[in-house]
């Protein structure tokens, strides 16, 4: 597989991304199936025909657990996309792999304990501290893009 993309094979930082960012999306499919399962558990379902397939109209309603693992999930879209631009345009400035592999570590790190906290409805501030942390190097390399790109504008 290496042989189909030698120059992006070669890249340990994109290598590293591409690793973190994988982990991140699989975590959010499994806040979906999650999501998925409790509107199942607690009979909420979205959508009337899904309502009718499981036990009447009366489940076609909203569920307070199934609204948090929504808002759960909804949180990670709004975080991990622009993370993955983020990511894919810094890994093509060639930081120093450590350092890159830094900054995708704290932001998946901070994501999953973003994640147990929100699903697990942990003490506060134990959510917003693990959001405060992964903005961090998003931050760190969205200032790094612009200034090397400072010079195109």
């Amino acid at each position: 597989q290496a042989a189909r993309f030698p120059k992006m094979m070669e890249n340990k930082v994109f290598l590293s991304f591409t690793f973190y960012s994988t982990i991140l999306i699989l975590k959010m499919y499994v806040v979906a199936i999650i999501t998925g399962q409790v509107r199942l558990r607690k009979k909420a379902f979205a959508n009337p025909e899904d309502a009718l397939r499981n036990g009447g109209l009366q489940f076609f309603r909203e569920d307070p657990d199934v609204e948090r693992c929504r808002r759960a999930h909804r949180n990670d879209m709004e975080n991990i996309f622009p993370f993955l631009f983020l990511g894919a345009i810094y890994s093509l400035l060639d930081p120093s792999p450590t350092v890159a592999r830094i900054h995708f570590l704290i932001f998946c790190v901070g994501r999953i304990i973003h994640t147990i906290a929100y699903l697990l409805q942990l003490r506060a501030p134990t959510r917003s501290v693990a959001y405060s942390v992964a903005q961090l190097p998003c931050f760190s390399m969205a200032l790094q893009i612009l200034l090397a790109t400072t010079p195109y504008w």
